[in-house]
C-alpha cells in the first residue's frame, strides 16, 4: 500500500492505493469511500480484492486530511469536488466506486457533477433522511441526537444516535415519547467528555443526511448506479433512507449481506460479513446481479 496526499485549495487529501497504477487487470481500480468513516474502515474490505487495485481515502477534515478552507460542516458536493481531484491524481481514467453511509451519498454527488469519473457505483445505505416518508419526523429524531450530545457529551449522543438508528419503522409518536437513551446501558461512558465537535452526533454532518440528490442528472449519467442494503438493516432508519434512494432512482434496493457496517471485520468492533459481503459486491461490480 502506498499513501499520498494531494494538496487542494480547501484540504489536504490522504488517499491509499493498495495495488498498481495503472491496473495490472484491466479494471478501474475501486475506490472505496465512507463518510464520517475514513479509509481505516476499509481495510477488512480492501484485503478481499487482492486482485484489484483498491483507492481509499480519508474525507477533507477526517482521519488524517487535514481542512483549509476554515469550515467545520461536510458538505456532499464539496466532497465530490475532492473525490474528482483524487481520481484525477490517480491518472487511471474512470473508477469503479464502493460508497457506504455518508459516503454513498457523496458518490452520489460525484455521479451527479462528474459523470465521466464512475463507471459503476455501489451506494451502500445512504442515510438521505428527508426522501423517507416521515422524513420531517426522522429530521426531528436527528436533532435530538445533537441536543443530547450538546447537553450531556458523546456518551449521552452516541445512546441517543443509537436508539434512532434502532428503531423499526416510522419516527411515531411513540418514539418520541421514549425517555432519553441511557448510556450506560449501552455500555457507554455517562460522563460528558466535553466533545462538541463529533461529526456523527453534531450537526457537522446535517447537509449529508439533508443532501436532495438530483435524481435527473443521476439517471442521465452513463455510470451505472446500484443502490444497497444489508439484510440486517430491515426496517430500520438506513434500509428505508436506502429504499427512499432507489425508488427516487426509479430501482430496487439490492440486498447484501449483514448490516449497516456489514463489510467491517474488526475495525469498530461490531464485525459484520466482510467474507460474504465482498462476495456479493464482487458479484454486483461484474454485472451479476
Amino acid at each position: 500500500m502506498k499513501t499520498h496526499t494531494l494538496e487542494t485549495a480547501g484540504a489536504d487529501l490522504v488517499y491509499d492505493v493498495r495495488g498498481p497504477l495503472p491496473t495490472s487487470d484491466g479494471r478501474p481500480p475501486l475506490l472505496m469511500i465512507g463518510q464520517p468513516m475514513d479509509a481505516s474502515g476499509f481495510a477488512t474490505l480492501a484485503s478481499r480484492f487482492p486482485e484489484r487495485t483498491i483507492v481509499t481515502y480519508d474525507p477533507r477534515g477526517l482521519g488524517r486530511s487535514v481542512r483549509k478552507d476554515g469550515r467545520t460542516d461536510h458538505a456532499p458536493r464539496t466532497q465530490a469536488d475532492d473525490v474528482h481531484a483524487v481520481i484525477e491524481a490517480l491518472g487511471a481514467g474512470p473508477v469503479e466506486m464502493f460508497g457506504s453511509s455518508g459516503g454513498a451519498v457523496t458518490a452520489l454527488a460525484v455521479v451527479e457533477k462528474y459523470p465521466s469519473d464512475v463507471t459503476t457505483l455501489v451506494a451502500h445505505e445512504p442515510p438521505l433522511i428527508t426522501l423517507t416518508p416521515d422524513g420531517p419526523a426522522a429530521v426531528r429524531a436527528r436533532a435530538r441526537v445533537r441536543e443530547a450530545y450538546e447537553k450531556r457529551g458523546w456518551g449521552a449522543g452516541m445512546a441517543a444516535f443509537v436508539a434512532m438508528t434502532s428503531w423499526a419503522g416510522e419516527f411515531t409518536d411513540a418514539y418520541f415519547a421514549q425517555p432519553a437513551a441511557d448510556p450506560a446501558a449501552f455500555g457507554m461512558p455517562t460522563e460528558d467528555d466535553g466533545s462538541r465537535d463529533d461529526p456523527l452526533l453534531s450537526d457537522r454532518s446535517w447537509a449529508v443526511s439533508g443532501y436532495r440528490p438530483d435524481a435527473d442528472a443521476i439517471t442521465a449519467a452513463p455510470t451505472r448506479v446500484v443502490i444497497a442494503v444489508g439484510e440486517e438493516s430491515e426496517d430500520l432508519l438506513t434500509a428505508r433512507t436506502s429504499a427512499a434512494t432507489a425508488e427516487l432512482l426509479g430501482q430496487k434496493v439490492v440486498v447484501f449481506p449483514s448490516h449497516h457496517g456489514g463489510f467491517c471485520g474488526g475495525e469498530f468492533g461490531q464485525p459484520g460479513k466482510p467474507d460474504e459481503f465482498a462476495f456479493r459486491l464482487r458479484q454486483v461490480l461484474d454485472g451479476a446481479a
